[in-house]
């Protein structure tokens, strides 16, 4: 069960930091300049829509196998490696960010794209681009954490 465990834990971490990383550094820089307001904002709304489903997928199996394992592979927070305590604080932070973009400016544009106001899109835009950024700064220094810390942090 163990392996099963980490390799859902792995799989969910990459899909949400990998597609903040398609997001924020691929698609974000050709949508702003391939397309005007109206399809870009459209774009950004069907894509969070499409998208964030995996994301809650991913931090349901993150906190799930995560806290699995801490109980089941190291038998309690005692025994976790400094590294790994910051792993998952680091992801509970961004689990939260993630909730506040999902349940307030996600909504919000949505609302505007469906009522063709396009400046109010905008604004909710820019506040879900400045967040995805933080969490995506956050979740890359997560998987260095997760992946090196073991021999960073000992």
């Amino acid at each position: 069960m163990i392996p099963l465990a980490i390799s859902l834990h792995v799989l969910s971490a990459v899909i949400w930091v990998g597609g903040m990383f398609f997001a924020y550094i691929v698609l974000r820089p050709i949508a702003a300049v391939q397309f005007e307001a109206p399809q870009r904002l459209t774009l950004w709304s069907n894509v969070f829509s499409k998208f964030f489903p995996w994301v809650w997928v991913s931090v349901a199996l993150l906190l799930g196998t995560g806290f699995w394992l801490i109980a089941n592979k190291f038998g309690g927070m005692k025994n976790l490696g400094v590294h790994i305590h910051i792993m998952m604080s680091m992801g509970i932070i961004m689990a939260l960010i993630f909730m506040h973009v999902f349940f307030a400016p996600t909504r919000k544009l949505t609302r505007a794209v469906i009522d063709h106001n396009w400046e109010e899109a905008g604004r909710n835009l820019a506040q879900i681009r400045m967040l995805i950024g933080v969490n995506l700064i956050i979740g890359v220094a997560v998987v260095v954490i997760a992946t090196a810390g073991r021999y960073l942090f000992t």
